[in-house]
């Protein structure tokens, strides 16, 4: 019997960079002459929202860049927003696809990411060809690692929390996650998830 129902990926940092934290907003401020003590303050005041899908990019950029006159356009800086997502190296998405190649289960992501830059990397880089659920921050209204978000994937899953699998870079979710039940593995590249998925019977 195969080990798990469901395995569940994070994408910013196991898939794919991340589409706009720290060193992608550096990145920004630096090419656009932006302050970024400033951007870092706006961004921490605005983006919870954006995240959970109670505002949108026009008007985060409204709040934590627009606020006062620029040199550049809403559309250079999109621009430059999504193309900062890029496959991540020594990223999972080749375990991904050998994973929803063997057809042993279902395949989803459990993610925090705004609605455009979710739908922008779903897009690009082909991810609802592998996953046939999306539990993504901006369509549930709610964050990892808060506890309402793993209690909703469960909820929609309608599979044991033993019988999924949930992989994520980040040590809060990972605890989050197996607070609920839920069997999680803390990635930290190709090489070592492997070697656990191998372990646990998934590979």
């Amino acid at each position: 019997m195969f080990p798990f129902d469901v395995i569940l990926f994070d994408i910013g940092g196991v898939l794919l960079t991340d589409s706009w934290d720290y060193p992608e907003r550096w990145r920004a401020a630096d090419h656009f002459h932006l302050d970024r003590e400033k951007l870092d303050a706006g961004h921490r005041e605005f983006y919870v929202p954006w995240d959970t899908g109670k505002a949108s990019l026009e008007s985060y950029l409204d709040d934590v860049v627009f606020n006062e006159p620029r040199n550049f356009s809403r559309e250079e800086i999109i621009a430059f927003m999504m193309n900062e997502s890029q496959l991540l190296p020594d990223g999972a998405m080749g375990i991904l696809k050998e994973i929803v190649a063997s057809d042993k289960c279902m395949v989803g992501s459990l993610n925090n990411e705004p609605r455009e830059t979710n739908e922008y990397r779903f897009k690009t880089f082909g991810l609802r060809d592998y996953f046939k659920v999306a539990l993504s921050s901006c369509y549930l209204g709610v964050r990892k690692p808060e506890p309402a978000i793993f209690r909703m994937a469960l909820d929609v899953l309608g599979r044991p929390a033993e019988r999924i699998l949930f992989i994520d870079d980040r040590e809060p979710n990972i605890v989050a996650a197996e607070a609920m039940g839920i069997k999680s593995i803390h990635f930290a590249g190709e090489a070592g998830l492997r070697q656990e998925l191998e372990r646990l019977g998934v590979l």
